[in-house]
């Protein structure tokens, strides 16, 4: 009995291996997403607030700057300055040796949006001065862009 206890058991653990595992990335790469680390997120139309996102790095440690240059993109639904404001002067950020995350700030205003319209705000990374992978790794591009999109209350 105790053979097949000791045996039962050495096999749960071995089945129970990997299971936690997480994904390790050899390649440097920049990706764009909430503070929570989502790809998309909502807004409600009566909030004013500032909301930050970021731009992560994921690499070894940098020796020069890198800049990552980013767009962003509005759809129809949406209008500068009475939906929202950005707040960064530009859309380039620059990382500096031993910097891993940088701010986009966005202003969201108080304002009643039409739902029949694109009520997205999305901002999407361009390129950068290293040839690092813009989003994570792979086929897809998950996190190259972050789609924000303003619902009414």
């Amino acid at each position: 009995m105790r053979k097949i206890i000791f045996l039962l058991t050495i096999l749960l653990t071995l089945a129970a291996c990997g299971k936690d595992e997480s994904v390790t990335f050899t390649e440097p790469f920049i990706r764009v997403s909430t503070e929570g680390g989502a790809a998309s997120t909502v807004v409600r139309s009566n909030v004013k607030n500032i909301n930050t996102y970021y731009i992560y790095l994921s690499s070894k440690p940098l020796t020069t700057n890198l800049e990552v240059n980013y767009e962003v993109i509005i759809g129809d639904g949406l209008q500068a300055g009475v939906d929202f404001e950005l707040i960064n002067p530009s859309n380039q950020i620059t990382f500096l040796p031993g910097i891993y995350e940088m701010p986009i700030r966005i202003r969201w205003m108080e304002h009643t949006v039409d739902p029949t319209k694109d009520n997205t705000l999305t901002i999407r990374l361009v390129s950068n001065s290293q040839n690092f992978t813009m989003g994570y790794p792979g086929p897809d591009e998950s996190q190259r862009q972050l789609v924000i999109t303003k619902e009414n209350e």
